[in-house]
């Protein structure tokens, strides 16, 4: 064993370096990329909808949904004389549409549809295109797992758009550093293109630290191990977190547009490609061999063995930090992944280094 990885495991397993992955793999990594352009072309005009023009859509939700719900459960004591009614054929609500309350479940139930929409569809792609489906044979995959990520993840919705609405609620009342005025000219140009690494450095640097801490002793076993429950993660564990968790790790994303002046729609398109960036890492199918990026192979050796790459996109934060482990054979080679002697040592380092994590919280306490 050289750095955490193995490269030959017994004598049948000698010459699995050399050999490329079979034909289905193959079919599966050529669909990656056009998978991903249509999520992202997909997820661009959802989110863009739904999130960067919220107030455009509130008032059209208002007009055809939102307005006779509140007026039935809110009525206004007199709709007929009610000057701030919309028509006068029609019950008004007694909490208007600009009523911060109202603004906020509007924005909640919002969140919440939009949150399980992308969830499923995202999720449901990557799972029947990329994810390789003899990693549920691994010894630490869960019986009826995939259905325990989906019911996890659907407990945890509600919670992570209930913490999420002042972020937005402050973006639609003008509070952020949103703005929508087209680049003209060199410099204003220079600054949109330069956002993009500017938001990707800080929101990384801000997730690293934050998942780190989140593996200290104290906090690890109450709100992340629910995330590490998934050794061996599908698709659908991507949002299978506890709610807290998943929105602590979000929070860099909402406030980088607080400190720093960002266009709204470029803004969205990076909230929506680090969204589709989080299915992507837990796609089971390691087609990307990098030691700068922080591919879906760096994050199942995160899933295994629990305190490596906590990194985001990049590995940058885990080298400083060094909680680096690169991936090694037993993720990029398509048999010796699946080989049971593989997997009966990362299941034995597995559960040693979490009996350490749980050992030290123990002393700490």
């Amino acid at each position: 064993m050289s750095g955490g990885g193995y490269e030959t495991i017994g004598p049948e397993c000698s010459n699995l370096k050399k050999r490329e992955t079979n034909n289905s793999s193959f079919f599966k990594e050529l669909l990656y990329v056009p998978l991903l352009i249509s999520l992202l072309i997909f997820f661009f005009y959802l989110y863009s909808y739904v999130i960067v023009t919220m107030d455009t859509i509130l008032e059209y939700a208002d007009e055809y949904f939102f307005d006779s719900v509140y007026a039935k459960l809110l009525p206004a004591e007199n709709f007929l004389s009610n000057s701030t009614s919309f028509t006068l054929d029609r019950p008004t609500s007694s909490w208007e549409r600009d009523y911060d309350i109202r603004i906020f479940l509007s924005l909640s139930v919002f969140l919440i549809v939009g949150a399980i929409l992308f969830y499923f569809v995202s999720a449901t792609l990557s799972f029947y295109t990329l994810f390789d489906w003899e990693y549920m044979k691994h010894p630490r995959f869960l019986k009826n797992q995939v259905r325990l990520e989906i019911e996890a993840t659907l407990k945890a919705i509600p919670g992570y758009a209930i913490l999420t609405v002042p972020w937005f609620w402050g973006e639609i009342k003008g509070y952020s550093l949103l703005y929508d005025k087209t680049p003209v000219t060199f410099l204003e140009s220079a600054y949109f293109i330069a956002t993009i690494p500017c938001f990707l450095m800080f929101t990384d640097c801000g997730i690293y630290w934050i998942h780190r801490y989140l593996h200290h002793p104290v906090l690890y076993k109450h709100l992340h191990k629910p995330h590490h429950k998934w050794l061996v993660p599908t698709p659908y564990a991507s949002y299978a977190f506890h709610p807290l968790d998943g929105y602590s790790q979000s929070v860099p994303y909402h406030l980088f547009v607080y400190l720093f002046p960002m266009h709204k729609w470029l803004y969205i398109s990076m909230f929506m490609l680090v969204n589709i960036w989080t299915i992507l890492i837990h796609d089971g199918n390691f087609v990307l061999r990098s030691k700068v990026i922080n591919t879906s192979a760096h994050h199942a050796v995160h899933h295994l063995y629990f305190n490596y790459n906590y990194g985001q996109y990049f590995t940058f934060w885990d080298r400083l930090g060094g909680s680096i482990r690169q991936p090694t054979e037993e993720q990029y080679n398509a048999e010796l992944r699946i080989n049971k002697k593989t997997w009966e040592a990362q299941s034995k380092e597995a559960n040693e280094i979490e009996s350490g994590v749980l050992k030290a919280k123990k002393k700490v306490n």
